[in-house]
């Protein structure tokens, strides 16, 4: 069963302590419907399918490890999604949260994925490659802080729960993982719209060693870039502040 796919990132969790801190983690808030991504050899299904009250459905892409998870859960049986989660369709009509081991190849468009469904996912739990989690927690002044971060915290309050060491998986990754929570804000930072605040975000990284003056000349009235504040480069800027810009844009 444990057959590694490396072209799926795949990283399977053995330490029975690490699991425990994540179920427990999951439970400190009440939800009806949980979606697993990525369950691979059960280990955190085992635990899943034993919650009470609410209706669990995983996706997984490998067709390996479908056929395992079906013989093992066989209550999985209408429950077990084969596909990619980056391709499926959203599993449930009503709010549901979101759980797993994400595969490390494709942990930045997992997180992109949620966002297309935010309201809808009220509240995450899950393991990525540790780079991935501290860069989806950040916050402005960090060397990790960017696109990913700002666009998350702006639904989303974004925790880093624990770390996890390498050892604590079959094979072990070459990468330290970490676990985190994103809880949905009940209300939105103001935005002129949230295209333009998207759009904002994205283009003063992608030229985030330019000073903002540079780096959204294109999006900001030449008048208002004398500013003292385009002075400034993106790193620095809280979440609250690119919102705030947003206003001043063309």
């Amino acid at each position: 069963m444990h057959t590694l796919k490396k072209s799926l990132g795949q990283h399977f969790l053995k330490d029975e302590k690490i699991v425990e801190k994540i179920i427990e983690a999951l439970l400190q808030h009440p939800f009806k419907n949980l979606l697993e991504v990525g369950p691979g050899g059960g280990a955190l299904t085992k635990h899943l399918i034993k919650i009470p009250n609410i209706h669990f459905k995983a996706v997984e892409l490998d067709e390996e490890k479908v056929s395992y998870l079906q013989k093992q859960f066989p209550s999985l049986q209408n429950d077990l999604i084969h596909k990619s989660f980056l391709n499926m369709d959203r599993p449930f009509d009503e709010p549901f949260t979101v759980i797993g081991n994400f595969p490390y190849n494709i942990s930045t468009q997992i997180l992109f994925k949620i966002l297309e469904w935010k309201e809808y996912v009220p509240e995450v739990i899950g393991m990525f490659q540790k780079e991935v989690a501290q860069r989806a927690a950040a916050k402005e002044g960090s060397k990790v802080y960017g696109v990913l971060s700002v666009l998350l915290q702006y639904y989303y309050h974004v925790e880093y729960l624990f770390s996890v060491g390498n050892e604590c998986f079959t094979p072990q990754p070459k990468v330290q993982s970490g676990v985190i929570r994103l809880t949905a804000r009940e209300n939105y930072l103001p935005v002129k719209s949230e295209r333009a605040f998207w759009v904002l975000v994205k283009t003063t990284f992608n030229q985030r060693r330019k000073t903002l003056r540079n780096g959204v000349k294109s999006l900001i009235p030449k008048e208002l870039l004398d500013d003292e504040f385009f002075n400034r480069r993106a790193e620095t800027l809280s979440v609250e502040e690119f919102a705030e810009l947003t206003f001043k844009m063309i």
